[in-house]
């Protein structure tokens, strides 16, 4: 079965910048879209990115346009780059696999997900 393995995050100054990977184990990434999600202590969990499975199509949450970016390389790996990072940033960041974003950024459609990593944007 398709594991979705989470890199990256830590704690970052505002205006920081930190890049996260999600690898697959157990299957490939190639067929799916991903999405990244993120959640704060006591919010909702909040939709971020979403890319296509050939990486042609990319969306963002309207807070984190222009400052962060997905992609995926050939090695089976989805990576979001994040800069110009702010405070109201911190929460636990999560991979999750779908067949297409069509439904992004709500999460409900998203099948297989990563164990989540921290990131914390504070001085």
């Amino acid at each position: 079965q398709l594991q979705l393995v989470q890199s990256g995050g830590g704690l970052v100054q505002p205006g920081g910048s930190l890049r996260l990977s999600c690898a697959a184990s157990g299957g490939t990434l190639d067929l799916y879209a991903i999405g990244w999600f993120r959640q704060a202590p006591g919010k909702e969990r909040e939709g971020v990115s979403c890319i296509n499975s050939s990486g042609g199509s990319t969306f963002y949450a309207d807070s984190v346009k222009g400052r962060f970016t997905i992609s995926r390389d050939n090695a089976n790996t989805v990576y979001l780059q994040m800069n110009s990072l702010k405070p109201e940033g911190t929460a636990v960041y999560y991979c999750a696999a779908a067949w297409g974003c069509g439904y992004f950024p709500l999460w409900t459609d998203f099948g297989f997900w990563g164990r989540g990593t921290q990131v914390t944007v504070s001085s």
